[in-house]
């Protein structure tokens, strides 16, 4: 073995080797390479599938590998470091190791095959190749799984069962479809039940005040009227006059078609127990100069009490209701309390004077005649609450009784737009101590409306009799209105003491002295206005 140190002592450096030209250059001296554990192999990666490049696009680029020498391809030599280098004249020695184990042509295709597993990994490992693009075909070979689902022919119900199924979903089907139709019919208002003809048997209908249409046509079905709402309310739908239908009572019949319900109900005389009261009017009934006689209170709540419900006759006469208005506890029968005394101290017939307001009101035929009574008293005294009383009397030195026997004096005696000055001739004769003078009081007794009197009628003895008395009358001698209960309370400023109608137009002439008056009067009477 030689020494690998130089002559000087010190370590000789290598030199690299001299190659010899290609012709006389024996074959290359290398170690044997180690065998690579299999881990350190990787496969070479694979290629991505690529599907076909969508129009108007240009395919992808994709990177081409080098394929792989085969095994039995002439080996390429790869260029050396040392090509180009000139001899080394003082070569190196080289050491003696043992036999050349690289001389043998089967290492270098071993080599050679080692190389190319190492670049490109085992061609066995890759699949079928490719010489157009160079890669190897991944494709798998389809793997076959067997079914392990039971047999299907044991999974299939049967066919019973199956039409059984078909019947619960039709039978499913058929209460959506009628659920779904009767709520269509609800809500649009198609399919109602109706009757047919004009009815059968008398009712009566009352409608209130703000009743709506479908609120009427509620009532009628309850009364059995109609046979539903519906009918009503879509018979009304095509007949306007449906909308003139005011409140009260009204006799209809029963199972009567949606339609006839309609031409019913609309018809003047369908409608019953209605009782009107104009201001001025008294309890009983007056005659007129002509001969003719006006309907008091009780003749006209007697009326309003009739109609004929199923043959039968429901009116209350007037003297059953005199009666009860003469004996019957005020109270009881809706007189307020700040007038049931001094009305309790009215002369025979006179209690209820004055306590019926003016107004419209709706009685029910069949009732008796406390009822009717009861009815009408308790709704005037609301009306009679709302024109001020009892508070508007305040501090005008009347009771509130006395003010609504002001108001009907003044009522009877002039027109409304005189109310405040014959207010004040009151005002002013009862603070001097005058008596009154009023023909309407004379009148009142007599039930006359004439406002002129006679000598003969003015020297009749009686508590009404305001010529011969001093003072108010006993109780009031019509029903008065609000305006009237208003110019009770609140009269005009003035001395006037005198007055007379002077005017056709029912307006009168007022002056304080009493020659003034007469002056007004000759005036009046020779224009012929009295």
């Amino acid at each position: 073995m030689t020494d690998p140190y130089d002559r000087n002592g010190g370590r000789r450096r290598a030199r690299p080797p001299q190659v010899p030209p290609p012709g006389d250059r024996p074959p290359p001296e290398r170690p044997m390479p180690a065998e690579p554990p299999p881990a350190a192999r990787r496969p070479p990666p694979r290629r991505p599938r690529h599907g076909a490049p969508e129009p108007g696009h240009p395919p992808a680029e994709r990177p081409v590998r080098p394929p792989a020498r085969r095994p039995d391809a002439p080996r390429r030599r790869r260029r050396s470091a040392n090509d180009g280098v000139p001899p080394d004249e003082n070569p190196t020695e080289v050491l003696d190791l043992g036999p050349d184990l690289f001389a043998d042509e089967e290492y270098d295709d071993l080599l050679d095959e080692e190389i190319v597993d190492d670049r490109y990994g085992d061609p066995d490992d890759f699949g079928d190749y490719d010489d157009e693009d160079g890669f190897y075909d991944e494709r798998a070979e389809p793997e076959y799984i067997d079914d392990e689902r039971p047999d299907r022919r044991e999974r299939r119900p049967r066919r019973g069962k199956r039409f059984l199924g078909w019947i619960a979903a039709l039978a499913v089907i058929v209460l959506l479809g009628v659920g779904a139709f009767y709520g269509a019919r609800e809500v649009l208002g198609f399919g109602y039940d109706d009757y047919e003809g004009a009815g059968e048997r008398d009712v009566l209908l009352e409608i209130e005040e703000g009743d709506s249409t479908r609120a009427i046509g509620d009532k009628l079905a309850e009364l059995d009227v109609v046979a539903s709402a519906k009918a009503f309310v879509a018979a009304s739908e095509e007949d306007n006059r449906i909308l003139s239908i005011q409140p009260g009572y009204y006799v209809m019949k029963t199972k009567s078609s949606g339609e006839n319900a309609v031409n019913r109900l609309v018809q003047p005389d369908t409608r019953v127990g209605e009782l009107q009261l104009r201001a001025g009017t008294q309890l009983d009934d007056i005659t007129q100069p002509d001969g003719t006689v006006t309907d008091g209170v009780y003749s006209l709540l007697s009326k309003a009490s009739c109609t004929d419900l199923n043959g039968e006759s429901t009116c209350v006469p007037a003297e059953e209701l005199r009666q009860v208005a003469g004996t019957a506890d005020l109270a009881e029968l809706g007189v307020p309390e700040w007038a049931a005394g001094d009305a309790a101290a009215a002369p025979e017939g006179r209690r209820l004077e004055g306590l019926i307001a003016p107004g419209v009101y709706h009685v029910r035929p069949g009732w008796d005649a406390r009822t009717l009574l009861t009815e009408v008293l308790q709704k005037s005294a609301l009306r009679l609450q709302a024109a001020g009383l009892p508070d508007v009397a305040g501090d005008s030195g009347y009771s509130p009784y006395e003010i609504l026997v002001i108001a009907s004096v003044i009522e009877r005696e002039g027109v409304k737009t005189d109310f405040e000055k014959v207010s004040r001739v009151i005002y002013n004769r009862m603070d001097e101590g005058m008596r009154l003078e009023m023909d309407s009081t004379v009148n009142y007794v007599l039930d006359r409306p004439a406002v002129r009197t006679t000598p003969e009628d003015r020297a009749r003895a009686g508590a009404y009799n305001t010529y011969q008395n001093t003072g108010l009358p006993p109780t009031p001698i019509s029903a008065p209105s609000n305006e009237a209960i208003t110019a009770a309370t609140q009269p005009a400023d003035g001395d006037w003491v005198f007055f007379v109608k002077c005017e056709e137009n029912g307006l009168s002439c007022f002056s304080s002295t009493l020659e003034e008056h007469q002056r007004n009067v000759a005036d009046a009477q020779a224009r012929g206005v009295f």
